[in-house]
C-alpha cells in the first residue's frame, strides 16, 4: 500500500518529470487490476455486459479488450 500511495503523492509533483512517471505507473498498475478483476469475473460466470456495467463502459469495449486475453 506505501508504494501506491507514494505513486499517488508523486503523480501531484510539480515536476513533470516525476509526475508523468507516476501517472504512467499508476496507469500500467490499473490495467494490470482490472485485467485480473475481469478474468476473475469471467471465472466466477460474469456476462460481459455485467463486467461492462461494472467498469462504465461498453459490453464491446470491455469484450475487444479483454476476451482475446481470455483464450
Amino acid at each position: 500500500m506505501s508504494d501506491t500511495r507514494q505513486l499517488a503523492e508523486a503523480a501531484g509533483s510539480r515536476d513533470p518529470r516525476i509526475g508523468l512517471r507516476a501517472v504512467r505507473a499508476l496507469r500500467e498498475l490499473a490495467e494490470r487490476l482490472e485485467y485480473l478483476q475481469v478474468r476473475s469475473a469471467r471465472e466466477q460466470g460474469w456476462t460481459w455486459q455485467e463486467i461492462a456495467a461494472a467498469l462504465g463502459v461498453s459490453r464491446q469495449a470491455v469484450h475487444k479488450k479483454h476476451a482475446k486475453k481470455e483464450s
